[in-house]
């Protein structure tokens, strides 16, 4: 008899917008951020379908630049992968900057693009614009769906390479016929990518190599930055600085990975960091640099940094070993696994000499400021802000002096505590940050730590703040400067302030803040700092600004010229 056939089930066709869904619900995306326009219509509307069943938050920024920053800031607060939504021309170039700040920070991001339909893209459509051409070269990497069927397997190559290896901003751009149009969403797979090998195990012979670098320094520090905190190697950090006695310098962007209140921390080293974690990083005879840069805020004169020092350098991008320093070893290797095999091979010894050459250095130079004779001190506002929050907020900064003070005077003791734009030292960057950060964390209590001329560039988003009534708190030390340009200009342009000078347009913030609905509160004198702190931590039902008129003429001290070397520090203004 013959073989009874079984009917083939026919795949189920989906739209490009219904397959985005899809894909959101198994990435696990519980929330995004940014603005609709014509071309998206058809992912709103479906996204629309996805608000109302619960399974994700929807939320509407003022500018798109305000929903890239969101989105990193959410993923630096949750370890997650944050998304941003725009619509096509002038909706997606106001990603751009945004994206390069996550980018350049190593930020989980993904940014879904609309685009002009496939048949006038080149053609100067309306709101057309070359994304994936402007997009490319500050993304980890980028996409233009030319098709419904690859839509899916786009987006979950998208999702992939955004968190794994060294995490970044993945950008993908849907024409808005791919969004309309229909396809079956393949089954999901393990995304293997060829050329794209993340590295996995650790080379074995280097870790040994490494080992006995370290067993035989006298005079070793450890360097540690962002990847420790993304790897989720801080507590194999700890394990390891403790067990072999050496101090721990942190970059910018690796301020938590290991506890600042640990005798071993010497904090920040580099042009604003204390004089002593600088000292100690130009006299070691080991840099141990696990998840770094080398970055030049933190090298100066590269014929100068570390010069009697022996280099190992671990980080999972293997390009950037060997890119500015060159290392006795290097390893392209995950810092959570590098650093957990690491430490069996590594032994505790006697450092006394180099252990009191230290403490002999912080005796000597402790971070410090001068107490104006008129006028709060921003030092001393973040001083206050750390004992009022027990030094346990998540704090986001803006970038300037403020951002350097934050580094300097709120002491982090956990990882994904501290946000900021460190590589693209992106103004604008703290208050939606921010923002993200408290959707992220709802129970957490977080702060902004601003400029006066920073908070303007996405004032904005207070209406996003107040309509979802966020606790988020913003600390404006405003100065009525764009403090870090005129302190500079200070110090080496005979007190030329050119175009630097804000006092004489900026508005009442306090005012600006209950216009939206928030609250704003305003400080001018000392004794006054402390209750407005703890004014504004009893507010959890709306955003508060707390405009602090501190000493016009303060500057970030100690410093290291751009381009020069600890021989070069000035200690005082």
């Amino acid at each position: 008899m013959p073989t009874k056939r079984t009917p083939t089930r026919k795949p189920k066709l989906m739209s490009g917008a219904d397959i985005l869904a899809q894909v959101f619900q198994e990435e696990g995306v519980e929330i995004v951020f940014g603005i609709p326009g014509g071309v998206m219509i058809p992912i709103y509307d479906r996204l629309y379908d996805e608000v109302q069943a619960g399974r994700l938050r929807n939320i509407l920024t003022r500018h798109e630049q305000g929903a890239a920053h969101m989105a990193d800031g959410y993923a630096r607060a949750t370890g997650k992968v944050g998304v941003c939504l725009a619509t096509s021309g002038p909706g997606a170039l106001n990603l751009v900057t945004g994206l390069a700040t996550a980018n350049m920070d190593s930020i989980p991001v993904v940014a879904i693009t609309g685009q002009v339909r496939t048949s006038v893209i080149g053609k100067d459509a309306f709101q057309e614009a070359d994304i994936r051409g402007v997009s490319m070269p500050i993304t980890k990497h980028n996409y233009l769906v030319k098709s419904t069927a690859e839509l899916g397997d786009v987006l979950r190559e998208a999702f992939h390479l955004a968190r794994t290896g060294r995490p970044g901003a993945v950008l993908v751009d849907i024409p808005v016929d791919v969004s309309t149009g229909q396809a079956a969403l393949g089954e999901r797979h393990e995304t293997v990518l060829r050329g794209y090998q993340p590295p996995a195990e650790p080379d074995r012979a280097a870790l040994r190599a490494a080992a006995e670098m370290i067993n035989r320094a006298e005079r070793p520090v450890l360097y540690v930055g962002g990847g420790i905190i993304s790897s989720g190697a801080a507590p194999a950090l700890r394990k390891l600085a403790e067990k072999t006695g050496i101090p721990v310098v942190h970059t910018l962007m690796g301020k938590g990975a290991f506890p600042e209140s640990h005798p071993l921390s010497l904090g920040m080293p580099g042009m604003h960091g204390p004089a002593y974690a600088s000292l100690a990083m130009h006299h070691t005879d080991l840099l141990i640099g696990i998840g770094v840069r080398f970055d030049d805020r933190v090298t100066g004169d590269l014929a100068k940094f570390a010069p009697s020092a022996g280099i190992i350098h671990i980080d999972v991008d293997p390009a950037e070993l060997a890119k500015i320093v060159v290392p006795h070893v290097g390893l392209a290797a995950d810092a959570r696994l590098a650093l957990e095999a690491l430490l069996p091979l590594v032994k505790k010894r006697d450092r006394r000499a180099w252990d009191e050459q230290i403490l002999e250095w912080k005796k000597k130079h402790p971070l410090r400021y001068p107490q104006p004779k008129q006028g709060i001190a921003p030092q001393y506002v973040i001083e206050e802000l750390w004992r009022v929050t027990g030094g346990e907020a998540i704090v986001a900064t803006e970038v300037g002096q403020n951002q350097m003070w934050a580094a300097q005077y709120y002491p982090m003791d956990k990882p994904r505590h501290f946000l900021s734009s460190g590589g693209l030292g992106t103004m604008g960057y703290g208050f939606p940050a921010a923002i993200g950060a408290q959707f992220g964390c709802p129970e957490a209590v977080v702060w902004d730590i601003a400029g006066d001329g920073s908070i303007q560039m996405n004032i904005q988003e207070l209406a996003t703040a107040t309509r979802w009534r966020l606790p988020v708190k913003v600390a404006i030390l405003n100065n009525g400067y764009l403090g870090m340009v005129r302190q500079w200009q200070d110090l080496f342009y005979h007190k030329r302030y050119s175009a630097t000078v804000l006092y004489d347009g900026n508005p009442d913030f306090a005012a600006v803040a209950r216009a939206y609905g928030a609250e704003g509160i305003t400080v001018k004198e000392p004794e006054e700092v402390r209750p407005a702190l703890e004014r504004a931590m009893e507010i959890d039902d709306r955003p508060v600004f707390v405009d602090f008129h501190v000493f016009q003429e303060a500057n970030v001290m100690p410093m290291i010229p751009a381009g020069k070397s600890v021989d070069d520090l000035i200690m005082e203004a």
